[in-house]
């Protein structure tokens, strides 16, 4: 159940937020967590009179704190939460209707491909795939029927960067909706709603659990009424998270702002290291001067994440013994836990986008995703320097 954050809430830091907003210790025993409310259901004062709480998928205590808390972080006055970050991004297709248009920046997540293409076009939804960096591509791929523009910034798994506003720009004269996936950065380094968006999705389960132990999503708003037809989407279709979930993104919440600075520290410094090895032909990420979209990443971000990517001058073969071979990083999807991760887009997290568009979109054979962690970053180096040595020189 969400509702407006504690305006009343004393201290504007993000990291005083991230510890202390959507809960105040317990009044009767002094607890500083909140509880785990693990009840399915709610006493009634009388038929329909209830404390605010009556089943736990339309609302849940452990939940209002974390909606509550995670609003205050991206500026937004309602939050949602969900059992998946799928769950919320199937949330908000939820509020289209069969002949909509959806504006998708090319490159997104693969899952968040597979939804639309695979499932929605089905109930008569119409996607049209574009390089949202570029905003006369996006302007010639809205139509009359567009309701709805969808972006990563910075995407998965190429780390582009899109310009929020002028993406709000151009969406808003089409009166259609702009939704913005923010897993990567976290509210800590961007906060889309401060740009024109309408909607900002999370997926949990990443930099904001933090500890790769948990699955969770989330949506934000500033429009109540907004608010209003997603929540009725989350009790409705039930994809809701369970007390013990909430609680543990709460703990999670509360070290983002030291664990995104480290992230981000080490990342660049693999960054810069990487785009001097011989083997790696590209290294995306946002923080190096050569990435194309770094203006817009310095304008809109505080730093720049712990997300790199390497494009490798080497054969398939090569690149998947690359992947296979290191011992600090774990080969493994997702992102965003302390513990560092590697994987190979192409037939892990994207498998699910027809070869020729991944090819088309700049995901191919030789593109590696790499989680920066929290270890540390000389022993990070030297994994990846003999991972190479093992795949390159044999």
């Amino acid at each position: 159940m969400s509702e407006e954050h504690d305006s009343e809430f004393v201290g504007s830091a993000f990291e005083t937020r991230a510890i202390h907003a959507g809960w105040e210790p317990d009044a009767e025993t002094g607890a500083i967590m909140p509880p785990i409310y693990a009840s399915s259901t709610f006493a009634q004062d009388a038929p329909g009179d209830h404390r605010g709480y009556e089943y736990s998928r339309t609302g849940n205590p452990t939940r209002t704190a974390l909606e509550d808390n995670l609003a205050s972080l991206e500026g937004g006055s309602h939050g949602r939460a969900f059992a998946s970050g799928m769950a919320a991004i199937n949330t908000v297709l939820n509020l289209l209707e069969a002949g909509d248009h959806v504006v998708v920046g090319q490159d997104v997540y693969g899952g968040t491909h597979r939804l639309f293409t695979e499932v929605y076009e089905d109930y008569d939804l119409e996607f049209s795939f574009v390089d949202a960096t570029d905003p006369d591509a996006l302007r010639e791929a809205v139509t009359p029927a567009t309701e709805l523009v969808w972006i990563e910034t910075p995407t998965n798994p190429l780390m582009r960067v899109l310009d929020i506003e002028a993406v709000a720009g151009v969406t808003h004269a089409n009166d259609a909706l702009l939704s913005v996936d923010n897993t990567f950065a976290t509210p800590y380094l961007q906060r889309p709603l401060e740009h024109g968006a309408d909607i900002v999705t999370h997926s949990l389960t990443k930099y904001l659990g933090g500890h790769s132990d948990v699955v969770g999503g989330a949506l934000f708003t500033d429009d109540a009424e907004l608010d209003e037809r997603l929540g009725f989407y989350q009790n409705s279709v039930g994809a809701t998270p369970d007390p013990f979930a909430c609680f543990l993104v709460l703990r999670g919440i509360k070290t983002l702002p030291v664990r995104m600075d480290r992230h981000s520290e080490t990342a660049m410094g693999l960054a810069s290291w990487l785009a001097e090895q011989p083997a790696v032909e590209t290294v995306h990420y946002p923080g190096l001067s050569t990435h194309p979209q770094h203006d817009v990443a310095a304008r809109q971000m505080d730093d720049y994440g712990g997300m790199v990517s390497v494009e490798l001058d080497a054969p398939l073969d090569a690149v998947e013994t690359f992947v296979s071979n290191t011992e600090v990083f774990t080969l493994a999807e997702s992102l965003g836990g302390v513990e560092s991760l590697i994987e190979h887009p192409a037939s892990m997290t994207h498998a699910a986008v027809p070869p020729e568009q991944r090819r088309q979109n700049g995901i191919t054979d030789g593109l590696v995703r790499l989680s920066v962690g929290l270890e540390g970053v000389e022993d990070l180096r030297a994994d990846l320097q003999q991972a190479l040595s093992e795949a390159i020189d044999g």
